[in-house]
């Protein structure tokens, strides 16, 4: 996936800018998401304890608190290991998804570079099911990585496709996922309808980012909301409900909310100060 030129990390999380010579002004779509809680006690707590368990060291270790410790140590990574390895995976198939759009286009592209760093890692399969999916959904590509911006609540994104299928403008937002045990992909989270829904909601889109030239949204007009999980096995297109956008869309703007809240507690300084004890009581101590 391209890394959209106007984006920054920041203490505040990833935002946006309107050009390249401006400030970052307004949190990114999945800064805003990632507000609400996400429970995963259990499954760190899960991929430790199966990490330690599958430790070919373990063995070793026995008998020596020294080896343990360090066997522990690496158990207490593995949640953080499995996440880093999953985005970087996720960033090879985006890439690729991204240059069979390009290419579509007959714009320059580097299909055949991103297929091999696929290949390189084992995930080829990966290509070979999406494009199965690309031509069986005849997908017509029309805007690939499309940065969009807000001003009313205050948020930009890019979204991965903006695409025609069966007549249909279409918001697609790329997934990639594992495994069941039954060999199909994993299921994707409902928080993907806020994402989605927010895109549409966009009211400009990026034009030029060195001269911050932006356009009116033009696919906001009932589009078919599309969340794609790609995965080995197969490839699952869902649409979101538009019974329930309404519904995410008023859950999204209350993370902006919160997101806003949090940032200005965290610019007012410190929460909690020292206190030093009473005068008299320094006194006493003489």
């Amino acid at each position: 996936m391209t890394d959209p030129l106007l984006a920054h990390a920041t203490e505040y999380g990833r935002m946006y800018a309107r050009s390249t010579s401006e400030q970052f002004s307004v949190p990114s779509i999945t800064t805003v998401i990632g507000q609400q809680p996400h429970g995963l006690d259990g499954w760190f707590g899960y991929m430790g304890a199966s990490s330690l368990a599958k430790d070919p060291l373990l063995a070793e270790c026995l008998g020596s608190p020294a080896k343990i410790r360090q066997a522990v140590n690496r158990a207490s990574k593995a949640a953080e290991t499995y996440r880093d390895d999953a985005a970087r995976r996720g960033d090879r198939v985006h890439n690729y998804c991204e240059q069979v759009a390009l290419r579509a286009l007959g714009r320059p592209h580097a299909m055949k570079e991103t297929r091999e760093a696929l290949a390189a890692n084992g995930e080829e399969a990966f290509a070979v099911r999406f494009d199965e999916w690309w031509e069986l959904y005849d997908v017509e590509p029309i805007a690939p990585e499309i940065t969009v911006w807000n001003k009313s609540v205050g948020y930009a994104g890019t979204l991965d496709l903006v695409a025609r299928i069966n007549g249909r403008i279409c918001l697609i937002d790329y997934k990639t996922k594992g495994t069941t045990r039954d060999g199909t992909v994993k299921p994707l989270d409902d928080k993907v309808v806020m994402q989605l829904v927010a895109g549409m909601k966009a009211e400009e889109s990026l034009v030029d980012p060195v001269a911050g030239e932006w356009e009116p949204w033009k696919y906001g007009e009932s589009p078919l909301l599309l969340a794609v999980a790609i995965g080995e096995t197969e490839v699952r297109p869902v649409r979101a409900n538009p019974d329930v956008l309404k519904h995410h869309w008023w859950k999204f703007c209350a993370l902006r909310r919160v997101w806003e809240l949090s940032a200005d507690t965290l610019a007012a300084g410190n929460a909690l100060l020292p206190v030093a004890p009473p005068p008299s009581a320094q006194v006493r101590s003489a």
